[in-house]
């Protein structure tokens, strides 16, 4: 059974922000982290330098940063009235499909770094334990809200 071709919307502009905001602070604390026993262990190993490991941090951070336009261009989705497709992964592609009848929970989340980018998170649970819970960062507040009150209503009008 072959599924329709759905075209898939692109994450908000401002999840790229969220990406590479994360990203900078993740890699930023990691290399404060990696500079501690750096600086520790230095005076007893003479080869290492001091800096080699806050330099990997570093550099590791640097290309993540650079690449999040990457990771976010591979992030889609769509809400058919009907099933919510979201797409993401470049190595490991998923597309996963929810039907709105499988919802039990619908959360909207916000956290404070994605307001201050204008975007937030539409979280839906699902029966089951594996894959039952399906995240789709990265939308408009009132997208999100529009397509929670989509399915809620679709919930109330076809019981199981």
């Amino acid at each position: 059974m072959l599924l329709p071709d759905i075209p898939l919307q692109p994450l908000e502009r401002g999840q790229l922000n969220v990406m590479r905001l994360t990203s900078a602070v993740g890699f930023g604390g990691a290399t404060i982290a990696a500079a501690i026993p750096s600086w520790a262990l230095s005076p007893s190993w003479e080869w290492l330098p001091i800096w080699a490991a806050p330099l990997l941090m570093a550099l590791l951070g640097i290309w993540s940063i650079l690449l999040a336009p990457r990771r976010w261009a591979r992030w889609g989705w769509a809400w058919t009235g009907r099933e919510l497709h979201v797409a993401s992964g470049w190595l490991v592609r998923s597309h996963t499909i929810v039907p709105a009848a499988r919802v039990q929970h619908i959360d909207v989340t916000q956290g404070p770094v994605q307001r201050m980018f204008g975007v937030a998170t539409l979280v839906l649970h699902t029966a089951g334990t594996a894959n039952s819970e399906v995240d789709l960062p990265g939308i408009s507040r009132e997208k999100a809200e529009e397509i929670r009150d989509a399915i809620r209503e679709h919930l109330s009008s076809d019981p199981w």
